[in-house]
């Protein structure tokens, strides 16, 4: 029987380590310094994505704060971020999760970054709004 958005958000553990990240952006020239940086950073959750405009980092702010020196012509986000994992396995071929999510934070006027691991999704809060997305999430998976 295929996983349901529904089924899948009821079933998760809102998982958050609690920690501020930082958004950071790069020329495409930065991939290997960004890569290393990443290799270097010992904490659980950091991600980089390279496309054809930039390299993007997503660090926590204590990384950051020790790595930018490594990192020259780089652009980092005025606020703070605030990670969220939906704590559970989720198939590859479901449709529609990060839609149901999203549609409930928008209602809640909370902006979201998106981002999918292979098994688990995630999504960063500004830090500002971050009680405002779990509280609207933790309301959703009640009411499911």
């Amino acid at each position: 029987m295929p996983q349901t958005p529904v089924e899948a958000l009821k079933n998760a553990a809102l998982y958050t380590d609690h920690q501020n990240y930082a958004l950071v952006k790069l020329p495409p020239k930065a991939i290997t310094a960004a890569a290393g940086v990443v290799a270097q950073v010992s904490e659980p959750f950091c991600a980089l994505l390279v496309d054809k405009d930039e390299v993007s980092l997503i660090l926590p702010a204590e990384a950051w704060e020790d790595f930018q020196s490594r990192l020259p012509g780089h652009q980092v986000s005025t606020q703070y971020y605030r990670l969220l994992t939906f704590d559970i396995e989720l198939k590859l071929d479901m449709v529609g999760f990060m839609a149901f999510v999203s549609r409930a934070l928008a209602d809640a006027g909370v902006s979201i970054l998106p981002l999918a691991a292979f098994s688990r999704d995630h999504i960063l809060v500004s830090a500002g709004q971050f009680d405002t997305a779990l509280a609207t999430l933790e309301r959703l998976q009640r009411e499911i």
